[in-house]
């Protein structure tokens, strides 16, 4: 039993669902074709907790036969992690979700349609921009820690071709810009309080120095702050997703699962062809787009008002004694 067998059909579909494994039910070379052409959603950061929520719930949300279009994911840190975790597996992984009955979840993800090394030395940069002058985009978001919405005045310096990630997200911001001031909701889905003012923040630091150093002309900056154009909407998430565990390995061996192997990259990133999650979560967003946005209610996600996202932020805050 592995990942890359389900795409190419060689398979005993019969084996996999005895053994408790639930099969992706959308066609995922139709959505892969679709997305390929018209992508909706980029999101920033390959590892765990990406896998098992967002693409997890977007993998819901195509189950339904509802949507047709997966995600997009780029990775600006570990780009190990492409080449170790999605590349070998065809972008395809397991979820397995520890429930509260104390019964296991075991879940095939195919939500992810490509897998991308966001940085200017790669080829993947190029499909990069071509997919930020898309018209089709309809949001980018980011799984990258708190940590990785900072910027400095080293990176700030360098120009058109910062090493950041908000950086680069503002360079592929410009190249939306230059295809026609398209536009696009700019989406944290990090656990941190009002995450969407950080990521603002970082993009409008690189923004505003490219202005003063004349790289940039101001109507660009103009764009970013047009909040018809561009909107950076405040989430609440919550989802445990430690690194992969050896009684889970164990697990899967014993099925015959075979792709449950550890991985860990050189930046000690630890991760899997599989993820274990604790089976709570929740994700609420304030819906605040411009460019329409991918059905991620069908999966279970909420869209709320940033007040009612705030009342839910302070009470986070007091219940955790902040």
């Amino acid at each position: 039993m592995k990942l890359n067998d389900i795409l190419s059909g060689n398979f005993n579909v019969a084996e996999w669902e005895a053994k408790g494994y639930q099969l992706p039910k959308f066609d995922i070379k139709a959505v892969r074709e679709k997305t390929a052409k018209e992508p909706t959603w980029v999101h920033f950061g390959g590892g765990n907790i990406f896998r098992a929520f967002p693409a997890a719930i977007l993998n819901d949300a195509l189950n339904t036969g509802q949507y047709d279009r997966g995600v997009i994911v780029a990775e600006t840190f570990d780009f190990e992690v492409i080449d170790k975790a999605y590349t070998p597996y065809n972008n395809l992984s397991l979820l397995v979700s520890l429930q509260s009955s104390g019964t296991i979840e075991k879940k095939v993800i195919a939500s992810v349609t490509e897998a991308l090394k966001a940085d200017f030395q790669f080829a993947d940069w190029q499909r990069l921009v071509e997919i930020f002058r898309n018209p089709s985009l309809q949001m980018i978001s980011f799984t990258i820690t708190e940590k990785g919405y900072t910027f400095n005045e080293a990176d700030l310096a360098r120009g058109l071709k910062p090493v950041f990630a908000m950086g680069k997200v503002c360079a592929l911001m410009l190249e939306r810009f230059k295809a026609g001031q398209l536009p696009l909701t700019i989406q944290s889905m990090d656990n941190c309080s009002h995450n969407g003012d950080k990521v603002k923040a970082g993009v409008f630091a690189y923004a505003e120095r490219w202005v003063n150093d004349g790289l940039v002309d101001k109507t660009f900056l103009d764009y970013l702050k047009d909040e018809t154009k561009i909107t950076f909407p405040w989430s609440m998430i919550d989802k445990i997703t430690p690194r992969p565990h050896e009684k889970v390995k164990e697990m899967l061996a014993a099925d015959g699962f075979e792709d449950n192997n550890y991985i860990e990259t050189e930046k000690h990133t630890f991760t899997a062809p599989f993820v274990n999650a604790e089976e709570v979560q929740y994700l609420v967003i304030e819906d605040h787009y411009t460019n329409g946005r991918p059905p991620l209610d069908l999966g279970g996600a909420l869209y709320t008002t940033r007040e009612t996202l705030y009342v839910g932020l302070y009470t986070d805050l007091c219940r955790d004694g902040r």
